[in-house]
Protein backbone atom coordinates (compact mmCIF):
# COMPACT_ATOMS: atom_id res chain seq x y z
CA UNK A 1 0.00 0.00 0.00
CA UNK A 2 0.94 3.05 -1.29
CA UNK A 3 2.07 5.83 2.15
CA UNK A 4 1.53 9.29 1.96
CA UNK A 5 5.17 11.76 2.36
CA UNK A 6 6.07 15.48 2.84
CA UNK A 7 9.21 16.74 2.84
CA UNK A 8 10.56 20.23 3.36
CA UNK A 9 13.05 22.82 1.52
CA UNK A 10 13.80 24.10 4.78
CA UNK A 11 15.28 20.67 5.66
CA UNK A 12 16.23 19.19 2.34
CA UNK A 13 17.90 15.64 1.90
CA UNK A 14 21.02 17.46 -0.48
CA UNK A 15 22.36 21.00 -1.23
CA UNK A 16 24.59 22.24 -3.65
CA UNK A 17 26.03 25.55 -4.41
CA UNK A 18 27.47 25.96 -8.00
CA UNK A 19 28.68 29.20 -8.56
CA UNK A 20 26.07 32.04 -8.17
CA UNK A 21 23.78 28.97 -7.11
CA UNK A 22 21.69 26.85 -4.34
CA UNK A 23 19.74 23.89 -4.92
CA UNK A 24 18.04 21.84 -2.34
CA UNK A 25 16.89 18.93 -3.32
CA UNK A 26 13.93 16.82 -1.57
CA UNK A 27 13.21 13.13 -3.02
CA UNK A 28 10.57 10.21 -2.76
CA UNK A 29 12.03 6.90 -4.14
CA UNK A 30 13.71 7.89 -7.40
CA UNK A 31 11.63 11.04 -8.05
CA UNK A 32 13.65 14.26 -7.06
CA UNK A 33 12.30 18.07 -6.48
CA UNK A 34 14.35 20.93 -6.85
CA UNK A 35 14.18 24.18 -5.24
CA UNK A 36 16.74 26.02 -7.31
CA UNK A 37 18.15 29.83 -6.34
CA UNK A 38 19.70 31.88 -9.04
CA UNK A 39 21.15 34.93 -8.07
CA UNK A 40 21.59 38.02 -9.68
CA UNK A 41 24.51 37.92 -12.37
CA UNK A 42 23.78 33.88 -12.87
CA UNK A 43 24.31 32.80 -16.24
CA UNK A 44 24.56 29.36 -17.67
CA UNK A 45 26.98 29.70 -20.01
CA UNK A 46 29.26 31.72 -17.37
CA UNK A 47 28.79 29.80 -14.14
CA UNK A 48 27.80 26.43 -15.18
CA UNK A 49 28.80 25.62 -18.56
CA UNK A 50 32.32 24.97 -17.43
CA UNK A 51 31.67 22.36 -14.93
CA UNK A 52 29.18 20.72 -17.88
CA UNK A 53 31.29 20.30 -20.20
CA UNK A 54 28.68 21.15 -22.77
CA UNK A 55 27.60 24.10 -25.20
CA UNK A 56 24.56 24.19 -23.72
CA UNK A 57 22.40 22.93 -20.51
CA UNK A 58 21.13 19.17 -21.80
CA UNK A 59 18.74 19.04 -18.64
CA UNK A 60 14.96 19.45 -19.16
CA UNK A 61 13.24 21.12 -16.53
CA UNK A 62 9.77 21.27 -15.76
CA UNK A 63 8.64 24.14 -12.87
CA UNK A 64 7.18 26.81 -11.58
CA UNK A 65 8.72 29.79 -11.01
CA UNK A 66 8.09 31.50 -7.55
CA UNK A 67 10.00 34.41 -7.88
CA UNK A 68 12.51 36.90 -10.22
CA UNK A 69 12.67 37.05 -13.41
CA UNK A 70 14.93 34.39 -16.12
CA UNK A 71 15.15 34.81 -19.90
CA UNK A 72 16.72 31.79 -22.03
CA UNK A 73 17.48 31.13 -25.51
CA UNK A 74 16.96 28.11 -26.80
CA UNK A 75 19.89 26.50 -29.17
CA UNK A 76 17.56 27.22 -31.88
CA UNK A 77 17.37 30.51 -31.38
CA UNK A 78 13.42 30.77 -29.60
CA UNK A 79 13.25 32.76 -26.36
CA UNK A 80 11.39 32.97 -23.15
CA UNK A 81 10.94 35.12 -20.84
CA UNK A 82 9.82 33.81 -17.14
CA UNK A 83 8.91 35.50 -14.17
CA UNK A 84 6.90 34.68 -10.77
CA UNK A 85 3.90 32.21 -11.06
CA UNK A 86 4.98 31.19 -14.21
CA UNK A 87 4.87 27.25 -15.23
CA UNK A 88 7.48 26.40 -17.78
CA UNK A 89 8.42 23.25 -19.92
CA UNK A 90 12.35 24.12 -20.95
CA UNK A 91 13.77 21.19 -23.24
CA UNK A 92 17.17 20.47 -23.03
CA UNK A 93 19.86 22.73 -25.22
CA UNK A 94 19.30 26.03 -24.09
CA UNK A 95 20.77 29.06 -22.23
CA UNK A 96 19.73 30.82 -19.70
CA UNK A 97 20.27 33.85 -17.27
CA UNK A 98 19.15 35.98 -14.10
CA UNK A 99 17.35 39.14 -15.62
CA UNK A 100 17.14 42.15 -12.75
CA UNK A 101 18.70 42.42 -9.37
CA UNK A 102 15.97 39.70 -7.72
CA UNK A 103 17.20 36.02 -7.22
CA UNK A 104 14.94 33.63 -9.73
CA UNK A 105 13.26 30.98 -7.49
CA UNK A 106 12.05 27.90 -9.43
CA UNK A 107 11.19 24.86 -8.29
CA UNK A 108 12.25 22.26 -10.69
CA UNK A 109 10.05 18.96 -11.06
CA UNK A 110 11.60 18.32 -14.34
CA UNK A 111 15.03 16.68 -13.34
CA UNK A 112 12.32 14.03 -11.93
CA UNK A 113 14.38 10.70 -11.92
CA UNK A 114 17.42 10.33 -9.95
CA UNK A 115 20.03 8.93 -11.99
CA UNK A 116 20.80 5.71 -10.91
Amino acid sequence: MATAEKKNFATPEEVRTPPKTEVAIVTFGDRMVQRITYHPGWRWSVDIKPGAGTDSCQVNHFGYVLSGRSHLVMNDGAELDAGPGDVVVIPAGHDAWVVGEEPFVFVDFGGAVRPA
